[in-house]
């Protein structure tokens, strides 16, 4: 009875080690939490991420982080600031290519 008992342990154990858990919770986790409306210069940046929506959130995500302290701070992509942000960024990388279409 004991020997029987510990060998129905084992194969329960092997066939549950073998499965692989599905995530019951179905909300949508977004990486910002709090969206801040400050304006930020550009020159004090360090990295500028956009993560675009998907299944998982909803919107569209914008993460600055800061030279100073390495501080990340979310942005709101529909703000007249982030707006003129990125198009500030997207003018200094054309300025910064080196070739054109016309020189390749």
């Amino acid at each position: 009875m004991n020997q029987s008992a510990v060998l129905i342990f084992c194969l329960i154990f092997l066939t549950l080690s073998g499965t692989q858990g599905i995530p019951l919770s179905r909300t949508t986790r977004c990486t910002c939490i709090n969206i801040s409306d400050r304006p930020i210069p550009p020159r004090s940046l360090e990295k500028l991420e956009m993560i675009p929506a998907s299944q998982s959130c909803q919107r569209v995500e914008i993460i600055a982080t800061m030279k100073k302290n390495g501080e990340k701070r979310c942005l709101n992509p529909e703000s007249k600031t982030v707006k003129n942000l990125l198009k500030a960024i997207s003018k200094e990388r054309s300025k910064r290519s080196p070739r054109t279409l016309r020189e390749v």
